[in-house]
């Protein structure tokens, strides 16, 4: 999953005039709309709450615009993200291969892709069909608009799956990674006779061989998700397929998840701006010259910037650029400093207006507002933890040089940073009064950003806006995709009756309800090692949020439990990809950092069981 390390790469260069004029048309077919869609989105949001607040005269159409437009910007950011090698997939497995091998495996992997998109497109196009005459009940449009998104988004994507296959994978790779793909679905349908009469051992074959043999060799989780839920449905149920891109439409259709992209932006923003480079100045002044000052300013900026970008990528980009040369000069090793940034990652999972909370909320029907408010505490138990891991670590460090900030350095830099400060404020108090739902905050922190970098920062590249635009659309279109396919997963599994065997398993664990908080969150560290956040909140959430309830744990505790122990695997080696995104961006080889990172872990592990 190379979505934490850097999640824009660039498109391989196109080997034919041909190739090259393909490729220059997607870009404008997708990269464009999908930019304005984001400004949009922007506006009317911003707007309706500005109308409903303001001037006390609410909109009723920007929410069903809003949502209708948003299902275009997930669909044209997944294309995005295809053309770019953008999508979440684990290379753990594949990473140590031999060149030539690798190529097979991606050659195949691509082409895995390419059939899940064959057989989702027809579905999509008569889905769209059926809802041609359908009207929305405030716009009074057709419902088409909306489910249109989902159709010219599966050929979108098929037209650049197979552009990336003829542009990275010679023919011979073509033809037999392609026909090994083919006769794969060949004997599948021959065998559907056979799979329809073997109950549940279908979700064996399917949810566990294939979706794991899929992410294994490298297919990106999203279509991972969707192939394997494609083929159960088609080869073992008499289900029609029309209802798989329904559920991917219904999964991504959330107004909810419009906060995703928007937090996303503003990230960029406040990084762009110099907003949080002011907050981290500041800091520095404050405590910067005692032993492991700067370590304690790492983890109070974290907790600061998580809650106003939500994208982790974004906050350890934001970060640890502007402290970890200086901490190296004072003595720290290589190691040391990517276990700390890894593991106020995983702490800073359950900060508002955190992506994962505002996901978990969407999809299990808990309050955002009340995720928001519950999510500070635990991350503070993280945070103090892991200060106790800084101090021992630091306690002979050398502050030879270090000189101590006056109280008018302080001063200054605290005037300079109180507007950055007020951000995360204005965010919180906003969703708290009630002022603002949990995604139009993120207009009002778009907004707050934009005039604070150009008025008062003087910090503002209007050359940098476009390609922010379309790292946001692709990074949400990568998540989204995940969301939608995970929805229709989630549905195969609930149908099939996975979900009553589940109910049954989880409430015999022993121990009550403590047991069943300690199996659910060793569960979601494997889980989230393995899968990522999103998707596995996605897939499991809709089935275990309901048993919490039954066994007595209160949903909003069950959350904190869950997405801290989603963090803590995430972050952690081998798997965790975030510890490899920590590593990349801090520029250290994995290779150091892993042995000195468990000291960080074994912190938040503590917190975990706290």
């Amino acid at each position: 999953m190379e979505s934490l390390v850097d999640p824009i790469e660039t498109m391989p260069t196109a080997r034919s005039p041909a190739g090259r004029w393909i490729d220059r048309s997607l870009a404008w077919i997708t990269e464009v709309p999908a930019a304005a869609i984001v400004v949009a989105e922007i506006f009317i949001l911003g707007g309706g709450a500005f109308a409903r607040y303001a001037l006390h005269e609410p909109l009723t159409w920007t929410d069903e615009l809003a949502s209708i437009l948003f299902l275009w910007l997930a669909m044209l950011g997944a294309c995005i993200a295809l053309r770019r090698t953008a999508h979440m997939h684990l290379t753990t497995f594949v990473k140590g291969l031999a060149p030539d091998r690798r190529a097979w495996i991606d050659a195949l992997g691509m082409c895995l892709v390419v059939a899940f998109l064959v057989m989702l497109s027809p579905p999509a196009w008569e889905h769209w069909q059926e809802e041609m005459a359908v009207t929305t009940p405030v716009l009074g449009i057709s419902e088409g608009w909306r489910a249109g998104a989902v159709c010219a988004g599966a050929i979108l994507m098929l037209v650049t799956a197979v552009a990336r296959l003829v542009d990275t994978a010679s023919w011979k790779q073509i033809a037999v990674t392609g026909g090994a793909v083919a006769i794969g679905g060949a004997a599948l349908w021959m065998l559907s006779p056979v799979l329809a009469n073997l109950g549940n051992l279908n979700l064996v074959i399917f949810f566990l061989l294939m979706l794991v043999g899929c992410i294994v060799i490298g297919v990106p989780i999203a279509f991972a998700f969707g192939l394997a839920t494609m083929c159960y449905l088609s080869f073992s149920t008499t289900t029609p397929m029309s209802i798989m891109p329904n559920r991917m439409q219904e999964g991504m259709s959330h107004l909810i998840l419009l906060a995703v992209p928007l937090f996303v932006f503003l990230g960029s923003l406040i990084e762009m701006t110099g907003l949080a480079r002011a907050m981290i100045n500041f800091l520095v002044s404050l405590i910067g010259h005692v032993r492991g000052g700067l370590q304690y300013v790492l983890l109070g900026a974290m907790y600061i910037v998580s809650g106003i970008s939500g994208a982790k990528a974004a906050d350890m980009a934001a970060v640890a650029p502007a402290l970890f040369p200086e901490m190296k000069k004072r003595g720290s090793k290589d190691g040391d400093l990517i276990g700390l940034l890894s593991a106020s990652g995983a702490m800073s999972e359950t900060i508002p207006p955190s992506i994962v909370l505002i996901t978990v909320g969407s999809v299990t029907g808990v309050s955002i507002t009340s995720l928001f408010i519950g999510g500070l505490m635990p991350a503070v138990v993280g945070l103090v933890l892991m200060a106790g891991v800084v101090w021992w670590q630091t306690r002979l460090e050398d502050m030879t040089g270090v000189t101590r900030a006056t109280r008018r350095e302080i001063g200054k830099l605290l005037l300079v940073s109180l507007p950055a400060l007020a951000l995360p404020v204005i965010i919180r108090t906003a969703v708290v009064e009630g002022v603002a739902t949990a995604t139009e905050v993120s207009t009002i922190g778009i907004f707050y950003t934009l005039i604070a970098g150009i008025f008062i920062y003087r910090q503002f590249d209007w050359r940098r806006l476009y390609p922010m635009l379309l790292d946001t659309a692709s990074l949400s279109g990568a998540i989204l995709l995940i969301v939608g396919c995970a929805t229709a997963m989630a549905w195969a599994l609930t149908q099939s009756g996975f979900a009553q065997d589940l109910v049954k398993i989880m409430t015999a664990v022993p121990g009550g309800k403590m047991g069943f908080l300690l199996v659910s969150a060793l569960a979601f560290v494997v889980l989230g090692s393995l899968l990522e956040g999103i998707p596995a909140i996605v897939l499991f959430g809709p089935l275990l949020f309901p048993i919490a309830k039954l066994v007595g744990v209160n949903e909003v505790h069950y959350a904190m439990v869950v997405i801290f122990a989603m963090g803590l695997g995430l972050f952690a080696p081998p798997f965790g990809v975030g510890f490899y995104a920590a590593c990349a961006i801090g520029r250290v080889s994995p290779d150091v950092a892993m042995p000195r990172v468990w000291p960080h872990m074994a912190a938040l592990f503590l917190a975990l069981l706290l």
